[in-house]
């Protein structure tokens, strides 16, 4: 067996392979370990479950080793969210949660993410100490179990239905007066996932007319990975264009992360989502506050909330980073490029279901389309363009790389100079105009990954070409 590490967002791997009952079980027992040592398992557990293969049996198994230690869990009928089993943290004063999914991963993946007392994705000093525990875990005999229907009797699982608490207090956030009569149609897309269901109540009977697609669950998530990218969403945008929708919203499979699809059929990047939801929040919302973005996400963050006098809090890659500073720094919003989003008065974990929503109410309230309002941006802040490229290499040409990044230190860079080198995550230059190219490896794989902004595409694939070949990529 493989080491068990927990990367950016938790441990995945291919069920029957690496991810099986015996290993669900051994990460559970650590993380019950981890309860006992910070002294949070008299709080109980949340344990939530996408749609995947067997996720509920894998959910169950975590819930029979919780019990088997004397910390009591509430376990959902159905599958539920990520962004929804963090809430109930919160409203049930839990210890933390267990999640089980791989999020947009393919479907013969699965995975475990823990999710600690404060609702937001576990920070690396939390994932060091259960991996910690794992390790002296001997054998299968240092896992403690206890019968599910034994476990009910001794009231330490308990049922738990997330979702009505979860919308209620998302209604509270949203501005209602400005969704109802706005006569939308909206196309949903869940994408067989945990969301099915969630983006339809929030907007039942405030809308025009909903349309869903993939509303169902499929354990093979139609033969691809549940990924609301723009090479995965071509049923919706269709769907929008076909049907003469106002919108097309996609969650990914455990709802954490959102696709949007405007009324033309365009797909909307995840960056372009967060500027135009940041200005919608300080200019019909009036809130004022710190703006968080990872160090691979739009610098138009940063313009915007520069013309309104607010810092922005830069964070290394992973929401984890995020959500420490909506805790810490009282961020009103806080992004990343790759469809991670919260706001204040939330939770601090990424929420497509949230994000989604944000986008109906200012569609609604704005009275224009997204690249419209887009438009509007753009007219005063400028236009900027970005895109990640990941690039495969020899595992054995990657220390060699990694060496070269350690010393990419140029003064010029594309015929412009070099106005700043960010080491917060990987290489990060910033030129003279503001353009910037970032450059980081993967932490799991043989890839590096150039994310890139400039002010044009021509721009944009000159500064990775650039980038690439200096670094023999």
């Amino acid at each position: 067996m493989n080491e068990i590490k927990f990367g950016t967002d938790g441990w995945r791997a291919v069920i029957a392979d690496e991810f099986t009952f015996a290993n669900v079980r051994l990460v559970a027992q650590a993380i019950a370990g981890y309860l006992k040592e910070s002294g949070l398992s008299q709080r109980g557990i949340v344990i939530g479950y996408d749609n995947r293969f067997l996720s509920e049996r894998f959910a169950a198994a975590v819930a029979e080793v919780l019990a088997g230690n004397d910390i009591f869990c509430w376990l959902p009928q159905e599958a539920t969210p990520t962004p929804v089993t963090a809430y109930a943290i919160k409203e049930n004063g839990a210890g933390g949660a267990v999640m089980i999914t791989a999020s947009h991963n393919p479907p013969e993946y699965n995975g475990i993410k823990f999710i600690p007392e404060y609702a937001g994705p576990a920070v690396p000093e939390i994932t060091r100490a259960i991996e910690k525990n794992i390790r002296v875990i001997k054998s299968p005999e240092d896992v403690i179990r206890l019968p599910l229907d034994e476990a009910r009797e001794r009231g330490l699982i308990r049922s738990l239905d997330p979702k009505p608490g979860y919308l209620a207090h998302l209604r509270n956030i949203l501005d209602y007066n400005a969704i109802c009569g706005s006569n939308l149609k909206i196309v949903i897309d869940p994408m067989w996932g945990a969301g099915i269901g969630y983006v339809e109540e929030v907007f039942r009977g405030a809308c025009g007319d909903l349309e869903f697609i993939h509303d169902y669950r499929d354990v093979l998530c139609g033969g691809s990975m549940p990924e609301p990218t723009a090479a995965g969403l071509s049923d919706l945008r269709k769907t929008v264009i076909a049907e003469k929708a106002d919108l097309g919203l996609a969650l990914d499979g455990d709802a954490d992360r959102f696709g949007v699809i405007d009324r033309d059929g365009v797909y909307v990047t995840p960056n372009e989502i967060l500027y135009l939801l940041l200005y919608y929040l300080l200019e019909y919302r009036r809130w004022r506050g710190a703006v968080a973005r990872t160090v691979a996400t739009t610098h138009m963050l940063d313009r915007i909330a520069d013309d309104y006098g607010l810092p922005v809090v830069e964070t290394p890659v992973g929401f984890k980073y995020i959500g420490q500073s909506l805790i810490h720094h009282r961020s009103i919003l806080g992004g990343e490029e790759s469809g991670g989003l919260s706001i204040q008065g939330h939770i601090p974990e990424k929420d497509g279901i949230l994000a989604l929503s944000l986008v109906v109410e200012m569609v609604a309230a704005s009275g224009k389309s997204l690249r419209e309002f887009q438009q509007v941006i753009t007219a005063k802040f400028g236009r900027l363009v970005s895109a990640r490229l990941d690039l495969k290499c020899d595992p054995r040409k990657k220390d060699r790389i990694l060496a070269r990044l350690r010393e990419w230190s140029p003064r010029d860079l594309s015929g412009e100079r070099v106005r700043e080198r960010n080491l917060k995550d990987g290489v990060k230059l910033i030129l003279e105009s503001g353009d910037w190219v970032l450059v980081r490896p993967s932490g799991t794989e043989s890839l590096f990954r150039i994310y890139a902004e400039a002010s044009d595409e021509g721009r944009l694939r000159q500064l990775q070409e650039d980038a690439r070949a200096a670094l023999g990529l």
